[in-house]
């Protein structure tokens, strides 16, 4: 009889394309169970050929595991289950959290095809001279082939998910074609939580992989073997390159990683047993994707909190954003002709990107309905206001509509303010005088009101 956990382990090896030898030489079955049970899942029969005594936990199991991914202590997921409608007892779900713990350490050997996958993983190395002679936080990629071993390392200075992509795209050139799986750490560069089941991928770099036509797979937390290849790839260009070296500076470091490579992909592996370059060249670069016919190209990425105007700061222009989305942080996304804005990975705007600096580009459907006014109505509603303060005033409306087409609201909202301080006449005196000196600024009709010389004699042809 097969427990529930080894049925699945074989179907999961089946669907990733191993055959029935493989699957027996790797679980430890004997090749007519692995072929029985793989002969019921072609029939539409997936269950154990065992009955589980049921527990009052069976309902919340996947839920544990979710939690427990989460790095939650029994109490806490004792506390989640209680919320969500559970009547067990704290001692059931720690008994059952501690078995899974002890299982924590039971791995299955997994032989990967030529061409089925690569591991990938920054490793911190600590600080190297740049090419300014600067001191810098130094990690290293590494991104290994899971059959045959060959191993491609780069020295980065961050862990940004532009780096994480530029280092998979010169990774894939020097192997000269990509595998179909590329497992992940839960880098924030390429995970933004770290749970299993739920995988949340930047988006910038879920639509990489979908342009090189690779699946990424995220490791899970509390599982090193999930990557053990790449750790270890790590673990050796640490010990074996990076200690005990100096380097004068980010170009030195360079030369000498790339020859220290080319070189350790000639040694015999101490897994295997066998030389990676040699595997690779006769086993496995024929069974690589083909790189596509221009590599990826990435946009700019950043985040900005939303301005309560509903306006977001991009390259010294503004954007609007729907106005429920005020003070919150959006991410951005800047290419040659378009910016767009995201908010927990979905889009919520999209614009032509504006030329020049101080403009505005606005949908007048991202303010709330009742200040959705169009332009016209925009400009009749402060022409109204500058005339109630004076001929003058309007007159000098009219003039800065003219002179300042696209930035007009600043200074015109500036000299209505203005009567807050100081009385209309006084204000539209101002402008007045303004007006004669052909001056068409907020700034000026302030100071004309605050050093009192709207009282000298101008003359003003209206």
């Amino acid at each position: 009889m097969l427990e529930a956990a080894m049925y699945t382990t074989i179907k999961t090896l089946w669907e990733l394309g191993h055959n029935k030898s493989e699957i027996a030489r790797t679980t430890g079955h004997d090749w007519k169970t692995v072929d029985k049970v793989i002969s019921d899942i072609k029939k539409g029969i997936y269950s154990p050929h065992m009955k589980e005594r049921e527990s009052i936990l069976d309902p919340y199991k996947e839920r544990i595991l979710s939690l427990l991914e989460k790095d939650l202590s029994a109490v806490r997921i004792h506390e989640e289950l209680i919320a969500t409608g559970f009547a067990g007892s704290y001692s059931v779900v720690k008994q059952h959290v501690g078995e899974l713990k002890k299982r924590e350490d039971i791995f299955v050997r997994i032989h990967t095809l030529p061409g089925e996958e690569a591991q990938v993983d920054f490793g911190y190395v600590g600080k190297t001279k740049d090419n300014e002679g600067k001191l810098r936080k130094t990690w290293v990629f590494n991104m290994r082939l899971s059959y045959s071993r060959f191993d491609y390392y780069e020295k980065v200075y961050n862990q940004k998910v532009e780096t994480f992509i530029l280092c998979h795209i010169r990774a894939f050139e020097y192997f000269g074609g990509i595998p179909q799986i590329v497992k992940i750490d839960n880098l924030k560069a390429a995970i933004l939580e770290a749970n299993f089941y739920e995988p949340v991928y930047q988006r910038m770099y879920k639509d990489f992989a979908d342009y090189y036509g690779f699946k990424p797979l995220p490791c899970r937390i509390y599982h090193p073997n999930d990557k053990g290849k790449v750790e270890s790839g790590i673990q050796y260009v640490k010990g074996n390159f990076f200690k005990g070296r100096t380097f004068r500076d980010g170009g030195d470091c360079n030369k000498k990683l790339s020859e220290w490579t080319d070189k350790a992909n000639r040694r015999i592996h101490g897994t295997t047993r066998k030389v990676p370059l040699e595997v690779f060249e006769s086993e496995e670069k024929g069974k690589l994707l083909p790189l596509p016919e221009s590599p990826y190209r990435l946009v700019k990425v950043g985040s900005r909190i939303v301005y309560h105007d509903c306006h977001v700061f991009v390259d010294y222009n503004y954007y609007s954003v729907p106005f429920e989305y005020v003070g919150k942080e959006v991410e951005i996304e800047t290419s040659d002709t378009l910016i767009r804005i995201y908010y927990k990975g979905n889009r919520i705007a999209l614009h032509p990107r504006k030329d020049g600096r101080g403009g505005f580009v606005t949908d007048p459907s991202h303010y709330p309905e009742y200040k959705q006014y169009s332009e016209t109505q925009c400009q009749e509603e402060y022409e109204r206001k500058m005339a109630q303060i004076g001929v003058f005033a309007l007159q000098l409306f009219f003039l800065i509509l003219e002179e300042q087409k696209n930035y007009w609201g600043k200074p015109v909202k500036g000299i209505l303010s203005l009567t807050k301080k100081y009385p209309k006449d006084i204000v539209d005196l101002a402008c007045k005088r303004a007006l004669a000196y052909r001056v068409y600024h907020y700034h000026t009709v302030k100071r004309i009101c605050e050093n009192g010389s709207y009282t000298l004699p101008v003359e003003v042809t209206l």
